[in-house]
């Protein structure tokens, strides 16, 4: 199977883009997860699946792809248009508003 490469998405719980600059190339799960019958936990013996690699660019995963002789799968990030208000959360709290602001 190919390997993954994209930019991830943003925490749908912040408003925040922290972690979303870098692109990821990440394996696939080459074995099915396993349930322990004493604990109930998941495991795997693939541990290439828990690896993520990071890059600064899109050129540079293809570029470390293509020198270990993976096949590869780049999935575009889809953008988002940024919500910026003119004056921001600030404006809520004006006292220059033009309509009195209720709940």
């Amino acid at each position: 199977m190919p390997v993954r490469i994209y930019k991830p998405a943003r925490n749908a719980m912040q408003s925040g883009t922290a972690r979303t600059r870098r692109w990821v190339l990440e394996f696939p799960a080459a074995d099915p997860r396993a349930i322990d019958p004493l604990m109930g936990w998941t495991s795997s013996d693939d541990t290439q699946s828990q690896v993520r690699l990071r890059f600064a660019t899109r050129e540079q995963a293809e570029a470390y792809a293509q020198e270990q002789g993976l096949d590869y799968i780049v999935v575009e990030p889809n953008r988002r248009a940024p919500n910026v208000r003119q004056r921001g959360y600030g404006e809520n709290f004006a006292t220059d508003r033009r309509e009195p602001w209720t709940h």
